[in-house]
Formats: C-alpha cells, sequence, structure tokens
C-alpha cells in the first residue's frame, strides 16, 4: 500500500516504545500500519529503567517476530554502538530507607542484582531510544503522522475510521491504542474505570537533572556496611513512610556521554496533597530537605527541562478490547513506576496482541473473543501491580516488614526470567511457536510466576497481611514476623539468593550462584518448577 494511500490494516494511536514496537512487528509480517502522534520525536519520557524479565521479553519480541533492531534494547554495549553513548548502567535496585531528620540507618538497605547472565539492565535514555523504534517501524514500512491530534473515532462493521483535528482521515481494519493516559479511545467510549477499583495511590514529581552527586558520595557509614555494588550503578529507590525518590543516572559509565540524571517523587496525594503555594521544584525540595542524605543528593543539582507535577497516577479501564480496537499497556491503564515493570508489562502485551492481530488480519476475523486473553493479562498485570505496590507503600513504616516484602516480589524474579529464558532457548533450537504460546498458560494471568500455586500463596498472603496493617488489625512488627515465616517457608523461594534469611539484604547472585539454582531445580525443587531447568543453555552449564 503507498504512503499516499488512507486505508490501512491497523491504525496505531502513539508511537512510543509501545506503538513503534508493535508497529515494526505488523510491517514486518506484511501488513500495512498508520502510526500517528499527537507529538513528534525526540521527546522526554520517563520509564527508564529495565529489568531481566524486560529483556527477556524484547528477546522473544526480536526473535518470534523477527525484529532484530529489539536485540539493542538487552545489551547495554550493543545500544550504545546502534542507539548512542546516552544511556546509563544498571547493575542492581537499590532500596535505602530514610527518616525526617536522620541520617539512614545502614541495616535499613537493601541491594537486588540485576545481573543474570548474557542479559545486560540498562537505564534508557527514552528520547533517544524511543525514537530508535519510531524510526525503525518506518524502516520495516509503517506509515508516519507525527503532529496528528485524533478528534473521532467512528467504528463500521468491517472498518474503523479516525479523525484528526486538520481533518485528514483514515480508515483500518483494527484499531490499536497505545497513546497513554490520554488514550482519545478511552475517552470517547468512557472506559476510565472508578479509581476506589484501585488501592494504591500515588502522584508525582519528576525531570531531568544535572550535578546530582552520587549517593555513595553522601552517606555517613563506613565501608563494611555498603553494599558489594556502589549504589550509583544502579535505580536507586529512597524511600519514605507513604512515598519515594527515584535516582536513575545516565551519568554512571565511561561509555556514556550523557550528564542526566532522571529523578522524581511518588508519594501518597492522601497523606501529601499537593500545596497550592508552591511550584513543583519548590514541593520538590521541600521533601528533600526532610532527609539529610537527599539533602546532600541535590544540593547542587539543576533542573534542564520543566518538571511534570501529577495528579494521582493510578487508571485503569473496565475493558481494554472490543470490536476493531484495543487499549494497549498505558492507555488501558497505570500504577507505578516503582519496580520498574512497565517497559516488561508492555512487552508481554505486545507479544500476547502481536500474533492474535495477524492471524486476525489474515482470516478477515475480528471477533472480541479472539483477543479474550490480551484482556484478561491486562488486568491481571493492573491487579497485580495494584496491590504490590500498595503492599510496598505500607511496608515502609517499619524496615522488617518492608524486608519481608521486598523478598516476596524478589522471590518471583529470577523463576520469571528463567521461564522466558528457557522458552527463547527453546524456540531457537525449534523453531515451534507453541513453546511462546505455552507462556500463557497458568490459572494467575498476570502473576510474574502464573503457574505457580506456591508463589501466588506468599503473594496473597502478603497482600493480606499489609492490607490487615493498614486498617489497624495488626502492628507491622508481628505482620513482619508473620510475613518472614512465609518467605522462609515458602516452596516458591529458589534457595542460594538468601531470600530465607532475613539478614541476607544485599542479594548479588554470581555466574555459580545460578548454576546451583539450575542444579537445585533439577534435582530437588518442586515438582512444578522442575521444568524452568529444562533450559539448553543451563544443560550446558551443568554438564561441566
Amino acid at each position: 500500500m503507498s504512503a499516499q494511500s488512507n486505508r490501512f490494516d491497523v491504525i496505531i494511536l502513539g508511537s512510543g516504545i509501545a506503538g513503534s514496537i508493535l508497529g515494526a512487528i505488523l510491517a514486518k509480517s506484511g501488513a500495512s500500519v498508520l502510526l500517528a502522534d499527537a507529538g513528534v520525536h525526540p521527546r522526554f519520557a520517563v520509564g527508564e529503567s529495565t529489568i531481566p524479565h524486560t529483556l527477556n521479553v524484547f528477546r522473544i519480541l526480536a526473535e518470534r517476530y523477527k525484529v532484530p533492531e529489539l536485540e539493542s534494547l538487552i545489551s547495554f554495549d550493543q545500544a550504545i554502538k546502534d542507539i548512542g553513548p546516552v544511556l546509563g548502567r544498571k547493575h542492581h535496585f537499590g532500596f535505602m530507607i530514610h527518616r525526617d531528620g536522620e541520617e539512614p540507618d545502614p541495616d535499613h538497605a537493601n541491594q537486588f542484582g540485576t545481573s543474570i547472565p548474557h542479559l545486560d539492565t540498562s537505564h534508557l535514555f527514552r528520547q533517544d531510544t524511543d525514537a530508535y523504534l519510531f524510526h525503525t517501524a518506518i524502516k520495516y514500512g509503517c506509515v508516519a503522522r507525527q503532529a496528528y491530534r485524533v478528534s473521532e473515532v467512528a467504528f463500521g462493521d468491517d472498518q474503523v475510521e479516525v479523525s484528526g483535528h486538520d481533518g485528514q482521515k483514515y480508515t483500518g481494519r483494527f484499531l490499536v491504542d497505545a497513546s497513554g493516559f490520554r488514550s482519545p479511545l478511552a475517552q470517547q467510549l468512557g472506559l476510565r474505570a472508578e479509581p476506589s477499583a484501585l488501592k494504591h495511590h500515588a502522584r508525582s514529581l519528576f525531570s531531568h537533572m544535572i550535578g546530582v552527586r552520587p549517593t555513595d558520595e553522601c552517606l555517613d557509614m563506613p565501608d563494611s556496611v555498603r553494599p558489594p555494588i556502589p549504589w550509583v550503578k544502579g535505580t536507586m529507590h529512597h524511600v519514605f513512610e507513604r512515598g519515594w525518590f527515584w535516582v536513575i543516572p545516565f551519568n554512571n559509565d565511561p561509555l556514556s556521554i550523557n550528564p542526566l540524571v532522571s529523578v522524581g517523587l511518588t508519594f501518597d496525594e492522601r497523606r501529601y496533597p499537593k500545596p497550592a503555594d508552591l511550584t513543583p521544584e519548590q514541593e520538590f525540595y521541600h521533601h528533600v530537605s526532610r532527609f539529610p542524605v537527599l539533602e546532600r543528593i541535590f544540593k547542587d543539582a539543576r533542573t534542564v527541562r520543566p518538571w511534570v507535577s501529577t495528579d494521582r497516577l493510578q487508571y485503569t479501564s473496565t475493558r481494554t478490547v472490543g470490536h476493531r480496537w484495543c487499549l494497549l499497556s498505558h492507555a488501558a491503564g497505570f500504577i507505578d513506576p516503582l519496580y520498574s515493570r512497565g517497559l516488561a508489562n508492555t512487552g508481554e502485551i505486545i507479544n500476547a496482541l502481536a500474533w492474535r492481530l495477524m492471524t486476525a488480519l489474515n482470516e478477515d476475523d475480528f471477533s472480541v473473543d479472539r483477543f479474550e486473553y490480551v484482556e484478561r493479562l491486562q488486568q491481571g498485570l493492573i491487579k497485580y501491580n495494584d496491590e504490590l505496590v500498595n503492599a510496598s507503600f505500607i511496608s515502609w513504616t517499619d524496615f522488617d516488614l518492608w524486608n519481608a516484602v521486598s523478598r516476596v516480589w524478589a522471590a518471583s524474579q529470577f523463576p520469571a526470567s528463567m521461564r522466558f529464558g528457557r522458552a527463547i532457548e527453546k524456540y531457537r533450537l525449534q523453531h515451534d511457536d507453541a513453546i511462546f504460546k505455552e507462556l500463557e498458560q497458568g490459572s494467575y494471568t498476570g502473576s510474574p510466576f502464573p503457574g505457580n500455586e506456591a508463589y501466588e500463596q506468599l503473594f496473597t498472603e502478603m497482600v493480606t497481611t499489609c492490607d490487615a496493617v493498614e486498617r489497624g488489625e495488626r502492628t507491622p512488627s508481628d505482620a513482619a514476623e508473620a510475613l518472614m515465616k512465609q518467605v522462609v517457608t515458602s516452596p516458591a523461594v529458589v534457595p542460594y539468593l538468601g531470600l530465607e534469611d532475613p539478614r541476607t539484604r544485599f542479594v548479588s547472585p554470581t555466574h555459580e550462584t545460578f548454576i546451583k539454582m539450575a542444579r537445585w531445580l533439577a534435582t530437588e525443587g518442586p515438582a512444578d518448577m522442575r521444568y524452568l531447568a529444562d533450559n539448553p543453555r543451563f544443560s550446558a552449564l551443568l554438564d561441566r
């Protein structure tokens, strides 16, 4: 189809990461795709921190849909080469609890390493990575309309029509809205659910800054109580009661020439209502001044772009799929940037939607039932994130409770990565798409470990326990003791990481750790987890 035509197989609203990756996949498969966006590239965006699960999802998208450009996002060195020397390294998730007017307690900090063999997490400089993916989509044949604001969407029996503010109209066989919170489709169809459907409450302030001092330089504590990986080498979370600051450096590796640091503050708007007499920057520094270490970190920092100040961040939708349409990822809902799950969730949804949509185009069958799993997945991911983040915010009043909650989260991270990694390695040997479709099986859709009943029980126990604390039915210390007992005894917690030992606050797995984990899974692990060791890559390691 020529670029001059106004008729397409698929119209995608939004050309950020979600829209551009889906557009590239569909165009590579032969579909005609319009990629429309009210903005233009390059542009500012947050959601910059990757996790191992993000990288495995991107590996699947690259391998399954033959879009090798996505491989650049799973390697820091390759991204520096293909995208530009603007990314930051990420070797860990760092968490440090702060109390008003006090230096942080060295024993009230956690670090969870993100280094996994052949995966290289990083801090994405989104204006460049998003532009790279946008140009990839165009290279594969997407037709782009930037600065095109959709004013109306009309649905017929066999087509969708979008009208722009300039009067230009386009028709397609299917519409994907990947435009985010201000989704034209969600607004027109009245799809936003009542906020009361969600537990978590938070608003946010964020910007990019220069002159941000590394956390390591600002701590008044001996080397003996510091973690094995410097705090500056990862995504830093400075947490306090009902809130947290993020510090995401792009300047923490010699290969990067980017001097910027992404900073933000996310906090419960019920406890910290937005003040009418302060600018966003003034409010940010007001909360910085509460904590001595943060005062030192931001003492000489300067913003390089205007602050963004939001109202409550949380939203969801009553439906995410319908007759010839789908709300994709952040157009469907959002909870909180805590745990950096946004990009991983986006990739999972694209993976579930793309093959179904390609089949629908080939068969000219766009029945809503075909996309039922996409609906279930998106709602499940929102529910899981909502409960996880809400429990975390509750736990920050007491380190021991947070120490237990963080382990419930961490317990799923390595099995989830192993599960997707296994599928990729088996697919490379067998080239059977059924391997990827098997990933959609499991009773707990949206969970990072959807087929594991033991993890679901542990997660549910965490949610129930923290909810009881919030209602005043349990003390934080009692809840912490009870939940940690569940962590220690749960068969879902893989040994050798130290998660079952509350004294192990710095979890930094090595190559040898993964060999031990794989051997345990293959010989002693629970029956419903042993399949994780059925991985050609692990087999080669275990044979040594």
